[in-house]
């Protein structure tokens, strides 16, 4: 099954492009290994894939041509004694480290999603092994030599408080690394509890306890300053990149000083984050914790005793007292979610993109976008698919009020064939579109460097399309990985074509600044007058304000 194109019509689209030499749409027929002719398909000995690094020697392997480097140290263990506390440099050994494996991921709740076998199925989660000396980074890589290829930087979804840089299928960066001749990095760091537990109040020790999952990632992009040139890498062009939670991360960091010059661009991926939590909030959320612990203000150094699942229990119970009913917003990530960077007026002095764009971060470009139905799709409920227009309208005015009838007559007029629950996905999906849209009208405002604004419409055709183009559907294709996550894409000739025209965007912005390339419409940078959003589809097109109708019915 293919959506809308069939293999019959894709495929000689895909072999056109080969005659011409256009590397987007080129390789998309090769789709899964791409085994260099002659040569095993990977390689792993005691003497291949060997760099050295500022702590020490690591050794990797070789698969298809990439050296692969996994659960590199970037700062030492985070327990015990040295939990709540910024990070510090890891501790150098001797001899050449085996980087082989994934590291362990920090310790966070049990995933929600298992229990949704439809959605389990689509995701096909790794969750790894849970463990406080989580500070490690994974590389992929063309060559270890002195070539200087762009950096990117992959930071990891799950909204500040789960999640790892391993996994999802489409995290894997060798493909990418391989059709971009680029250097990909991902990593793990402190995230929930762990992570933004805000003890500033019970000691000078802990006053940037509630941003230390933050620290971790200046310290890993410290780590990739510092080293990445031994892995073909260029320190001076490095790209930060996420998805969600990672998106926001993106954000917080373009506004924090301590990592200002260790990153030149940034893709955020429906994660426009604008705000990020308070010293108010989160010291209430702090004092709740540690009732649900059973312990006073002056009891604070226990913390640091504790076994973590004793903490992640009691985050579990204080989030359990802040429920949030409704679709997920952005925008607002540091106010909806419990733990969230804060703005503490030092490590992150303000909100990252309210009530404009950060001055410190003028001059680095963004790709900014969204997906088109978010958060609301039917995967696990195809009931969905008989959805009525009265069951919309009562979803709807939950949300909008006596607004609710001028929205909806809104959207059904741009949509009038689109059935009833896909007016309600893109009513409710609009308030993380006008995220994107908001962050790059206050990026333009600056007049310093560019904004490109995207949205991603593709629906998989995957469970008769109930799935719908949903949160997270782009990600396979930014890694060139649709053969990789197949349970998403369907792995057709058209996902395929699709991923090589979205990978190449990336690789080229990661490159350039700009990420125009032969595969696609010319895409301009972001005005505000005009929105120009690339829509990236079976066919990619390039519109001028694309819903700006439908926005400004909802008022966003």
């Amino acid at each position: 099954m293919l959506g809308s194109v069939g293999a019959a019509t894709m495929l000689p689209m895909v072999e056109a492009a080969e005659k011409k030499g256009d590397t987007a749409q080129a390789a998309a027929k090769k789709g899964g290994a791409e085994q260099p002719s002659g040569k095993a398909l990977l390689i792993a000995n005691d003497e291949n894939a060997i760099v050295e690094t500022t702590a020490g020697k690591i050794r990797g392997y070789t698969r298809n041509g990439i050296l692969t480097f996994k659960g590199i140290p970037y700062a030492a263990s985070t327990e015990g004694k040295a939990r709540f506390l910024p990070p510090v440099k890891a501790t150098p050994w001797t001899g050449v480290r085996s980087s082989m494996q994934y590291g362990y991921d920090c310790p966070q709740t049990p995933r929600a999603g298992w229990a949704n076998d439809e959605e389990a199925w689509l995701f096909s989660w790794d969750d790894g092994i849970p463990g406080e000396d989580c500070l490690r980074v994974n590389i992929w890589t063309p060559a270890k030599d002195s070539k200087k290829r762009p950096v990117m930087v992959w930071l990891h979804g799950g909204g500040f408080q789960a999640g790892s840089g391993q996994e999802l299928k489409s995290y894997d960066g060798e493909r990418l690394s391989r059709r971009g001749d680029v250097v990909l990095v991902s990593l793990n760091h402190r995230i929930g509890v762990l992570g933004h537990l805000n003890l500033a109040a019970y000691g000078e020790a802990y006053a940037g306890s509630a941003n230390v999952g933050m620290l971790d990632i200046v310290a890993a992009l410290e780590w990739v300053r510092d080293n990445i040139g031994n892995f073909g890498g260029d320190a001076g062009n490095v790209t930060i990149f996420g998805q969600s939670g990672g998106g926001g991360k993106v954000n917080a960091l373009m506004a924090m000083p301590s990592a200002k010059g260790l990153f030149h661009k940034g893709i955020v991926q429906s994660g426009s984050l604008m705000r990020g939590s308070t010293v108010e909030r989160s010291s209430g959320i702090a004092a709740e914790a540690l009732v649900e612990l059973g312990l006073n203000g002056t009891q604070v150094g226990q913390l640091q005793e504790l076994p973590y699942q004793k903490l992640i229990d009691a985050g579990v119970a204080v989030q359990r007292k802040h429920v949030r009913t409704g679709p997920p917003d952005v925008r607002r990530m540091g106010e909806q979610l419990i733990w969230a960077p804060v703005v503490d007026g030092s490590i992150l002095p303000r909100h990252p993109f309210d009530p404009d764009a950060p001055p410190l971060s003028a001059q680095v470009p963004i790709l900014v976008g969204t997906v088109l139905n978010e958060f609301v799709n039917g995967i696990g409920h195809p009931e969905y698919e008989v959805m009525t227009e009265d069951e919309v309208k009562d979803r709807v005015s939950k949300s909008f009020g006596d607004k609710s009838d001028g929205i909806i007559a809104a959207f059904r007029q741009a949509h009038p064939k689109e059935k009833p629950f896909d007016i309600l996905s893109r009513i409710q999906a609009a308030p993380v579109r006008q995220g994107a849209v908001t962050q790059c009208e206050r990026k333009a405002a600056q007049g310093a460097a560019p904004a490109y604004l995207y949205w991603f419409t593709w629906k998989t055709p995957v469970l008769d399309g109930r799935p719908r183009a949903f949160h997270c559907a782009e990600l396979a294709f930014c890694f060139d990985n649709a053969a990789r996550c197949e349970n998403m894409t369907g792995d057709g000739l058209e996902a395929r074509a699709l991923a090589a025209q979205v990978s190449e965007a990336w690789i080229h912005f990661a490159r350039t600044g700009n990420p125009n390339h032969s595969g696609i419409p010319a895409w301009p940078a972001f005005t505000a007058e005009k929105c120009p959003t690339m829509i990236f589809d079976t066919a990619c097109e390039m519109k001028k304000n694309p819903d700006t109708v439908e926005r400004n019915a909802i008022g966003l």
